[in-house]
Order: structure tokens, then C-alpha cells, then sequence
């Protein structure tokens, strides 16, 4: 982990974190992610005996899960005090980035909108990996694909015209499709990856900043101007984005791409794929169809 590039202030996102939790404002995308979250877990046909929840902000991941009684002890862990102080249930102060858990300790980890913070994605995943039983599982669900893709394009466009650069202002995310390569490279077994996107509509950008900082996900990367924003380059890009994304009755779309993990620790129990000739039946005769020597075509005639 130390070798990764640092792309988070984590200091900032907690004093972020820490005033969106005493706010307590209802924050619509983690009740989403909570409730995919649970669903996922509904259909596997067993009970986790101790879980444990990677960073999710806030108490609505603890409640349905709690509503659920799929898991019998889940333990919370989460760097900020006044975060731990609102925590259901047991709770350990640590971070994402640094688990303090010995190998093996739990059959379960679930996070919800946390993962996506982290400088180093694949160490964490790594981490996670360890902490799990053989045959344990994570589900996770965090921010990633075209998130956020309007306001991103908004602020760089109002930058470049009115600053001569842009700044960066909305966080890198991670792909689907490289999120299942890191489960792999993290040594899980049955990695599956999904996509929910949201789009959810705005009176305009201001709404869409409040909302934000309500869910403590404002701007806090290193490489970020450090000077305050300008007021008229805020206007231009909100001039910007209600001319460039804003539906016919004038309300600004705005995307949140959910991305979902369900992988699982590798266990010998675990159904295996065939080795390489270990098939019992030639594909031809399992389609009812004749089997051509390679090179033929369909339909072709040899000539002597």
C-alpha cells in the first residue's frame, strides 16, 4: 500500500464525514446501496455467525441488515468516534485502508459507500480478502463508473474557459469491468460485478452540491486548488451544466453509478471449473451436430 499513488486527503474526507454524520440528513443513494446490499444477501441460503461492515457512513446499512437476522454478530468498523458513538452493535476505530484483524477472523464483510474512497483499492480488497474465512463472503457496494459524469464535465469546461485549466473537482471511479479484475488479483474466488445507475433530477446544481455535502462526499483530493472558488467560475458551470444536461421541463440530471461486488474467499468446497480435456462428451454430439475436420466449412466438398 505504501507504494500507491495517494489520491484521497483522508484527514479531509473524515472532517467531511464526520459533519455530514451530525447533520443527519436522510442520504437517499446509501439507503439504496443498503437495500441492494441486503437483497444480495437474502439469496444466499445460509447465516453468517460474525460480519463485519468496512466503513459504511451512517446507521441504514446496521438496520436492515439487523431487520434481516441473516448475520448473528456484525461488528462496525469505522474511524470516526462520533460515527462509532451512532453505531448499532459492537464497533472497533479503524480504517479502511488499514484493517486490524487476523486472518480469517469473519465469514461475512459488507460495505456500503466506502471502498471507493480509498487510495489503495486493490491493497484494501487484498485486506478483506485475509479477513475472511475460507468460504466467507464480501458484498460491497461503492460509487464508480460514469458518477457524477455532468458536474465533472461542468466544473472542466468553466475552468479551462474562465481559469485557462481545469482543477480536478469530482473523484476518479473505478469500471465495472476493473473492478472484477482486482477481485481476481485480490484472490477471490466467484467475483461477480454489477451496475445499478441512478439518475436523479435537480432544480439545479446547487441542490445537487447540497446533497453532496450532506452525504459527505465533496471534493477531497490531494491534487485539488487549494483557493477558494471562484464565484464566477461556481455561476459558469452551473450555467453550463442546466445547458448542457438539463431535461425539457428544466430539471438537471445527475448520474450515480452503483457499482456491486459479490466475491467470495477460495475454499475446497467451493465448485471448481473442469481441467483443460477433462470433458467426458465431444461438443458436437451434445449439439446433435457432425463433427467437421479443421479447416472445412459447412457445405465444402473434399476433392480427390
Amino acid at each position: 500500500m505504501n507504494g500507491s499513488p495517494r489520491l484521497f486527503d483522508r484527514a479531509l474526507l473524515r472532517t467531511h464525514a464526520h459533519r455530514a454524520a451530525e447533520a443527519r440528513e436522510q442520504n437517499f443513494l446509501l439507503q439504496r446501496a443498503a437495500e441492494d446490499l441486503t437483497e444480495r444477501l437474502q439469496t444466499v441460503t445460509r447465516t453468517f455467525e460474525l460480519g463485519l461492515d468496512v466503513g459504511t457512513p451512517g446507521e441504514a446499512l446496521r438496520r436492515v441488515l439487523a431487520a434481516s437476522a441473516r448475520v448473528e454478530r456484525l461488528i462496525a468498523c469505522e474511524p470516526l468516534a462520533a460515527m462509532r458513538d451512532l453505531a448499532l452493535g459492537p464497533r472497533v476505530a479503524a480504517d479502511e485502508e488499514a484493517l486490524p484483524f487476523a486472518d480469517g477472523a469473519f465469514d461475512l464483510v459488507v460495505s456500503a459507500l466506502a471502498l471507493h474512497w480509498v487510495n489503495d483499492l486493490p491493497g484494501a480488497l487484498v485486506q478483506i480478502r485475509r479477513a475472511l474465512r475460507p468460504d466467507g463472503l464480501l458484498l460491497a457496494v461503492l460509487a464508480g463508473g460514469e458518477t457524477l459524469t455532468e458536474l465533472r464535465q461542468s466544473f472542466a469546461a468553466a475552468e479551462a474557459e474562465l481559469e485557462g485549466g481545469a482543477s480536478p473537482r469530482v473523484a476518479p471511479f473505478v469500471e465495472v469491468r476493473a473492478l472484477g479484475s482486482l477481485l481476481q488479483r485480490a484472490g477471490f474466488a466467484l467475483p461477480v460485478t454489477d451496475v445499478d445507475r441512478l439518475t436523479v433530477r435537480y432544480s439545479g446544481m446547487d441542490a445537487l452540491l447540497r446533497d453532496l455535502r450532506a452525504m459527505g462526499a465533496t471534493n477531497a483530493l490531494v491534487e485539488r486548488r487549494k483557493t477558494p472558488l471562484r464565484r464566477e467560475t461556481l455561476g459558469r458551470a452551473a450555467a453550463i451544466y442546466a445547458e448542457r444536461f438539463a431535461d425539457p421541463d428544466g430539471r438537471l440530471r445527475a448520474t450515480f453509478d452503483l457499482l456491486s461486488i459479490s466475491a467470495w474467499a477460495p475454499a475446497a468446497t467451493q465448485q471448481q471449473p473442469l481441467r483443460p480435456g477433462s470433458a467426458r462428451m465431444r461438443l458436437a454430439d451434445a449439439l446433435g451436430t457432425k463433427e467437421l475436420p479443421a479447416g472445412e466449412k459447412a457445405g465444402s466438398r473434399r476433392q480427390d
